[in-house]
């Protein structure tokens, strides 16, 4: 952690939302791997002549350096440091639902290392603009795993035997897969998407629609009450 007034420099980071604050500076949200989420004070970024006002973009990988206490960092530095082709249309959407995941999901501070580098090849799959409902549930299933709660997919949870490709299971939230019946609830799966997701395998048309009505009920449980602000941009990708 970056605390006790600690500076620091060169850190590879993301942004992953700004907003104003007073006249002429920014609030940003950004991820890091050795740091994790983290928030910056931008002194000055919004005045025209600010080194820093053209490189406080999402999706665009950089060099921060910061110091200060509190939840509330005072960023010092921001360096470019190689680009992804810019999002848009539909992998930009794609790319403000995966931000808004991390912003909802992840705690300050809390290094995720691993997950960094899962995040850095999302938005590198999300500018090639193919595969992309593949890339959100291969990142949706990184994140969960990320932040503690990973999918079983290997394993009946009840039983411990391996899955049965050709039968038919119901996911439960915080056990697993169990053999689907009339008295189950949550998501009903076929023993083979489970077997593709641990894969990491999103070629069968079922498999791809299965896991992601898995990913997202499992993500709105750990979400809670509160629905992410990009719900009508879903709408728009119902079919990623």
């Amino acid at each position: 952690m970056a605390g006790g007034g600690t500076r620091v420099t060169q850190v590879p980071a993301f942004v992953l939302h700004t907003y104003p604050f007073r006249e002429t500076s920014l609030i940003v949200e950004a991820f890091t791997g050795q740091y994790g989420r983290i928030a910056w004070v931008a002194r000055g970024a919004r005045r025209a002549g600010s080194a820093m006002r053209g490189l406080l973009l999402p999706f665009q990988p950089m060099a921060a350096g910061w110091g200060g206490r509190g939840e509330l960092r005072t960023l010092h530095k921001v360096e470019w440091i190689g680009g992804l082709p810019p999002l848009s249309a539909t992998p930009l959407l794609c790319g403000l639902y995966v931000n808004e995941l991390l912003l909802r999901l992840l705690r300050r501070e809390d290094p995720h290392e691993q997950l960094f580098e899962d995040y850095a090849r999302a938005l590198v799959d999300l500018s090639g603009g193919n595969g992309l409902s593949a890339t959100l549930r291969r990142f949706e299933r990184e994140l969960l795993a990320g932040i503690g709660y990973g999918l079983v997919l290997d394993r009946d949870a009840s039983s411990g035997t391996a899955i049965d490709p050709g039968a038919r299971y119901v996911y439960l939230v915080g056990t697993g897969p169990v053999p689907a019946g009339a008295d189950r609830e949550g998501i009903e799966l076929a023993g083979q998407t489970l077997i593709d997701m641990a894969q990491d395998r999103y070629t069968d048309a079922q498999s791809l629609q299965e896991s992601k009505r898995l990913t997202r009920h499992v993500l709105a449980h750990y979400l809670g009450a509160q629905p992410l602000h990009t719900r009508d941009l879903l709408r728009s990708l119902q079919n990623l």
